[in-house]
């Protein structure tokens, strides 16, 4: 296979150097003693960087995150990744941020600058072989975003109490490769992402990166900033773990300026556990100025009191990092971990009678693909299963057959149309009883999608009033011959949103979204 090149611009000239394939094993690119941060266009890559560069000469503006127009190699001397003898970095870009602060390490005096719109950090690739990389605590895994206020209401002073605290919890965690991974969120006026959990493994470089952390200013739009980071922050992309329970940590001092209402209810449909940090509550004489008094109990994952905690002031803290440290790494309280997207068991019972045709049952299984393509498919996720049924039942596939959503929809696009006659009722009760019986320690919300063109020759509200009362929600799609008095009798209450109706094959389409909404509905209401 033949190397990609990217550009490297140095001192005004721009080489063309080979980019690298982000393993292991990738040839580092040979830079020189002044290529910037800036002219590497990768999110991560390995460099070279030779010897003997002129410590003075080189320009480094920050510490242990440096705004993208620093010298790759400078940085790197300047943490102490390398000596001045060279030899391979790792450098990962990051977004910009203010306040890059001026430290003289190694021999190098780095430079303060305000402001900058893009930053990278660096290690050694062989850092995952030195005692620096821990572990951390095995018994606290969580996935955290610390979302601080960085608002005018909080002010510069109390900014930085609220950095030390938030260090000192950061610190307790035990955060490494197999413990807590952490990142930092900044509300104001507009959200700002300070680092992901990707970016720092160790607690040493957490509270450094804390520490950077600017003031931004502006109004306390927590809300705004809460429903960004339930969308943004938390992808593979960034650092997020298989099985890890999603943490936010939203510090508020005073009151959000914004509604915060809306952006909880976000956080909990993407599985985030949203924990509100309140500090200086308003006073009766403030109560005017809030929008809405029962913000905590709105924003919070639950309104159990778990998720919310309160400290009178910034001032002597201490005391309140160790219990809310416990409440972060009580793995079993973190119920909004389990959403309609990955806590599901769903079965497809799918009609092959003679009078679907097989360009139609194509149609029908695109039904069913768009539908299961939407959940967290795996191993400890969401589950999919499907049945096909004439007179006769053929379960195309179990619960427990495949575990990645490729090879679901990959089976489910391969169903072979059988043709027969249509006993819907049948159907029920064999997906009952060989599809969900199996399944009755799940965890998981079971339901049941039917989809028919016709109408069934046996009964079918016996068997499925079985079905509803072994706890399945049934959702009954009827399309051309399809009587709506069959599909609301197998429907679940209420009737007219599980039961839906098109004449048309192609009007299924417009349907998916109704189930989905439908399937998150009532998984949200069986967890209150």
């Amino acid at each position: 296979m033949s190397a990609a090149w990217i550009p490297v611009l140095c001192l005004g000239v721009c080489l063309l150097l080979p980019e690298p394939a982000g393993s292991e094993g990738a040839v580092p690119i040979a830079i020189t003693c002044f290529t910037r941060g800036l002219d590497i266009r990768k999110e991560k890559a390995d460099v070279l960087c030779p010897g003997d560069c002129p410590l003075e000469e080189l320009s480094v503006f920050g510490n242990i995150v440096y705004a993208s127009v620093s010298s790759i190699c400078g940085a790197a001397i300047h943490r102490g990744v390398i000596g001045n003898s060279g030899g391979p970095v790792r450098i990962y870009s990051l977004p910009g941020r203010e306040n890059y602060s001026s430290v003289v390490a190694n021999g190098i005096q780095s430079q303060t600058l305000s402001r900058w719109s893009a930053s990278f950090t660096v290690t050694s690739k062989r850092l995952k072989k030195t005692p620096e990389k821990k572990a951390g605590n095995k018994d606290c895994k969580a996935d955290i975003a610390f979302l601080i206020d960085g608002s005018f209401n909080i002010g510069q002073r109390r900014f930085n109490l609220q950095k030390n605290f938030v260090g000192k919890v950061a610190l307790m965690l035990g955060i490494g490769t197999e413990g807590p991974h952490v990142g930092l969120v900044q509300a104001s006026e507009h959200p700002k992402i300070e680092f992901y959990l990707k970016n720092f493994t160790s607690a040493k470089d957490v509270l450094f990166a804390i520490k950077e952390v600017g003031f931004r200013g502006g109004n306390s739009n927590t809300g705004k900033a809460l429903k960004h980071t339930a969308q943004k922050f938390f992808t593979a992309d960034t650092g997020v773990r298989k099985g890890i329970p999603k943490v936010v940590v939203v510090f508020i001092d005073g009151w959000p300026s914004d509604d915060i209402e809306e952006a909880g209810i976000v956080a909990r449909e993407f599985g985030v556990n949203v924990f509100i940090v309140s500090v200086a509550k308003p006073i009766p004489e403030e109560l005017g100025m809030v929008q809405d008094v029962a913000f905590v109990d709105k924003a919070v994952c639950r309104n159990n009191g778990f998720f919310s905690y309160h400290m009178p002031n910034w001032f002597g803290t201490t005391k309140y990092v160790k219990p809310l440290v416990q409440k972060l790494c009580a793995h079993e309280q973190m119920m909004c971990s389990k959403t309609c997207y990955n806590s599901v068991n769903i079965a497809f019972l799918i009609d092959g009678s003679s009078s679907v045709g097989d360009s139609n049952f194509r149609l029908m299984l695109e039904f069913v693909s768009n539908i299961a393509k939407t959940f967290e498919i795996s191993d400890i996720g969401a589950k999919i299963a499907a049945v096909q049924f004439t007179y006769d039942q053929r379960t195309e596939f179990s619960f427990t057959d495949y575990s990645t959503k490729e090879n679901v929809l990959a089976v489910i696009r391969n169903i072979r149309y059988m043709s027969g006659g249509t006993a819907t009722g049948d159907a029920i009760s064999f997906t009952v009883r060989n599809v969900f019986g199996p399944m009755r320690d799940s965890p998981n919300k079971n339901f049941l999608v039917i989809v028919t063109d016709g109408q069934s020759y046996d009964d079918v509200r016996g068997p499925a009033a079985a079905a509803h009362d072994a706890g399945i929600t049934i959702f009954s799609v009827g399309v051309a011959w399809a009587p709506l008095d069959d599909l609301k009798d197998m429907a679940s209450k209420p009737k007219e949103s599980h039961a839906f109706f098109t004449r048309e094959f192609t009007g299924l389409e417009p349907i998916v979204s109704d189930v989905i909404r439908g399937i998150c509905r009532d998984f949200l209401e069986s967890q209150q």
